[in-house]
């Protein structure tokens, strides 16, 4: 008996030779773009349209993939007694290990204190405060409320990734709960759809290089190193801190809670990273995610299409760090006093923050509502706003890891429950 790999036949990325030269490529088309940014200045914007145009390939693609794997997912986990464990406990790691990033994040920025000592003289024209209306944090009701589609058709049309996921796991489970004969060919066909869906997604893969270039280029060029050399102290701590979590927290996470080696763990997470840091996308990662854990890493099927979908959509941890770090700059930059309550509000608000971050590329605004829970003014924002698209590529290279992560131990973790339901080949 095969359990059906969903995630298709991988023409491209099952080619080590292909992924690696993909990798390779995509550091060289940063390396070229930062220098034609540094040359061209603002000229360089005339190579945005390439980074814009791989970006919308990929969106095109992102919403239909995670609705049709997360159905697959849910159904192969419906008829098992360990599903409703298996959610549980998934939610339980996304949650926690985000409190202890955002906890790791306020530590390293007390300890070397990126904000001190900031001349903000060259870049004051870039401070605004036109981000106030963009904090608030829905209550909890309006939350639990605004998770529930009215209109699934329209959800998906506003790619509200919270919405379809929970519309796609009710109706996967619905699926599970009816006889063999009725679901299976219904299955079949939703997993036939995840295959195409992904064969698209490899054959737009080959395009990175191009689009990370148009991306990066822009960037540099429309910002200068003039605005990161203002935040250097701020991006080195902010590195350190991802690669303290990614390299050091999640492998000895692994290691106590999982059959799988670390050291294996962190050389096949080489693949999917590098896809991550061109993208800046946990669903666009998601195909290489997913091929690697169950490839590489041994995770079953139904578990891997069930939490990686659900770990691209709310598994934030690299967010939270982010979110953590920007409030620590801003107030030591503008002399405020945190006091613990300050402390346990930016802990609180980044959590759910990051969990509320849906898995694309963009400004993140919730690190306003950060912000304002600790009473940080925002009016720097902007500046970072301006470099959010080399944050967000780092940051979601750790949000990818800790998928991974949570994908390997909760399958060590049920590995002798009862085996759900699962395509046969």
């Amino acid at each position: 008996m095969h359990h059906l790999d969903i995630t298709g036949e991988y023409i491209v990325l099952n080619d080590k030779k292909m992924l690696n030269n993909i990798g390779v490529q995509v550091v060289i088309a940063m390396i070229i773009g930062t220098i034609v940014g540094i040359i061209m200045g603002h000229d360089a914007v005339m190579f945005a349209p390439l980074g814009s145009l791989f970006i919308h390939l990929i969106k095109m693609l992102v919403i239909p993939l995670v609705a049709v794997a997360i159905i697959s997912g849910a159904a192969s986990l419906g008829n098992s007694h360990a599903a409703g464990k298996i959610g549980v406990t998934t939610l339980a790691f996304f949650g926690i290990t985000s409190a202890f990033a955002v906890t790791l994040a306020l530590m390293m920025g007390i300890i070397f204190q990126p904000g001190v000592g900031v001349d903000l003289s060259g870049v004051a024209g870039m401070f605004a405060n036109t981000y106030a209306d963009k904090g608030s944090l829905p209550t909890f009701w309006a939350t639990i409320l605004g998770m529930i589609p009215t209109n699934i058709f329209h959800s998906l049309n506003e790619a509200n990734i919270l919405q379809i996921l929970v519309f796609c796991l009710f109706f996967g489970i619905a699926l599970s709960k009816l006889e063999v004969e009725r679901r299976q060919p219904l299955i079949n066909g939703i997993n036939a759809i995840v295959d195409a869906m992904v064969w698209m997604i490899n054959v737009v893969m080959k395009f990175a290089p191009i689009g990370v270039f148009g991306l990066m280029a822009d960037a540099i060029g429309s910002f200068g190193f003039s605005a990161l050399t203002v935040v250097l102290k701020l991006f080195v701590v902010y590195v350190a801190a991802i690669l303290i979590y990614g390299f050091i927290g999640y492998p000895i996470m692994i290691k106590l809670f999982s059959k799988t080696s670390p050291r294996k763990f962190l050389s096949a997470m080489k693949k999917p990273q590098a896809v991550a840091l061109s993208t800046a996308s946990s669903m666009a990662t998601l195909p290489v995610t997913m091929e690697t854990c169950e490839e590489e890493l041994g995770v079953k099927n139904s578990t891997a299409s069930f939490v990686l979908p659900l770990g691209a959509t709310i598994n934030m941890s690299g967010n939270a760090i982010y979110y953590g770090l920007v409030a620590i700059f801003f107030a030591q930059i503008f002399n405020i006093e945190l006091g613990m309550s300050a402390y346990i509000a930016i802990i609180v608000t980044s959590t759910i923050g990051a969990i509320g971050q849906a898995g694309v590329p963009g400004p993140s605004f919730l690190v306003v509502a950060v912000l304002l829970s600790a009473g940080i003014p925002i009016e720097g924002l902007p500046l970072l706003f301006a470099l959010d698209r080399i944050f967000d590529m780092i940051r979601t290279a750790l949000n990818i890891t800790g998928d991974a992560a949570c994908a390997v131990i909760i399958d060590s973790i049920y590995d002798n429950q009862e085996q759900p339901i699962a395509v046969q080949s």
